[in-house]
């Protein structure tokens, strides 16, 4: 049998070293360019880094300022208010029977000013008088029997409630009306 030999012819040593040289280079070229998108890649990652801690630098001062500050609208309009109290003390209680009366209007005026603020601020008065008792909204101090005014509501306001926005600032203090306490037959003696 004839046997036929199916490899293919074994280069020359010199071919050998030429395309191993060649490979080396090409492997060389590889790892640097390999080595330089690596150092690229991390001064990105540094910088992007870098960014994010001030960018959280940044929000934290902001932070910072908004609950310092958060006030600062309602404190500029609410000084206003205070001025103007201020210069009611100031007026003497004379024998002008005009004094007091003017005073009264001034202080009218003040109220009007501070019911501004509260308006634009979100604020909202709480007077529940005859209105349903509500204990998310209103703090009953006590109960009494009333005749005008029907069981579980408000009859008289103690101390005026407020509310910012949809949130209860303050409660309003009120007295509830209760039930009539049942007569009990008295017993001869």
């Amino acid at each position: 049998m004839n046997s036929v030999d199916s490899s293919p012819p074994s280069p020359a040593p010199e071919d050998d070293a030429a395309g191993a040289d060649a490979q080396f280079e090409a492997l060389t070229k590889d790892l640097s360019a390999a080595r330089a998108e690596i150092a690229d890649l991390k001064d990105k990652f540094l910088r992007a880094k870098a960014d994010v801690e001030n960018i959280r630098r940044r929000a934290d001062l902001d932070v910072s300022a908004a609950h310092k500050y958060a006030v600062e609208r309602f404190a500029s309009e609410i000084v206003a208010v205070r001025d103007s109290l201020e210069l009611a003390r100031t007026v003497e209680l004379s024998g002008d029977p005009n004094v007091l009366q003017k005073m009264h209007e001034g202080l009218e005026l003040t109220l009007k000013l501070l019911d501004g603020v509260f308006q634009k601020f979100g604020i909202t008065l709480l007077n529940p008088k005859g209105e349903k008792f509500d204990p998310n909204r209103h703090q009953a101090i006590s109960a009494v029997e009333s005749a005008e005014t029907p069981v579980n509501h408000v009859v008289n306001v103690v101390q005026k409630g407020y509310l910012l926005h949809d949130r209860v600032l303050r409660p309003a203090m009120v007295v509830v009306a209760r039930e009539k306490a049942k007569e009990t037959p008295e017993s001869g003696a």
